[in-house]
């Protein structure tokens, strides 16, 4: 079964939960003790179709207490989403989740790849 692409609404809307999810963490306005001082990366928000869930993607710098950030993350959700209601102009605040964002990974796996001699012998004969 294919999925429908996201809708340009669904994106901006993300984008801009993403941004303010973003200012909120680079400010250091949560009031929780166990964020406090912790980098929080915002790589992407999805947004359901009618607007009323978003998924937040995070990753705290260097990856350290993962488990533990999103877990406070997920506590505090309801303070985020009156955050985001406060700073958006939309009829409806959405439910915000957060997960780990496992690109990071994904992109060291594929790095790691890439430099295996027989993978870079590949590519280098590719090209000639």
């Amino acid at each position: 079964m294919k999925t429908k692409p996201p809708s340009n609404r669904q994106l901006k809307v993300g984008e801009e939960i993403r941004h303010c999810l973003s200012e909120v963490f680079m400010r250091g306005e949560m009031h929780n003790p166990a964020l406090r001082g912790v980098s929080i990366t915002v790589s992407e928000v999805r947004v359901t179709p009618d607007l009323k869930s978003a998924m937040a993607y995070v990753m705290p710098l260097g990856g350290r207490n993962v488990e533990t950030v999103v877990a406070e993350l997920e506590k505090a959700a309801p303070y985020f989403r009156g955050i985001v209601s406060s700073r958006l102009n939309m009829k409806f605040s959405p439910r915000i989740s957060f997960r780990k964002d496992e690109s990071f990974e994904r992109i060291g796996k594929i790095e790691e790849l890439l430099s295996k001699p027989e993978v870079r012998r590949d590519l280098v004969s590719d090209k000639e």
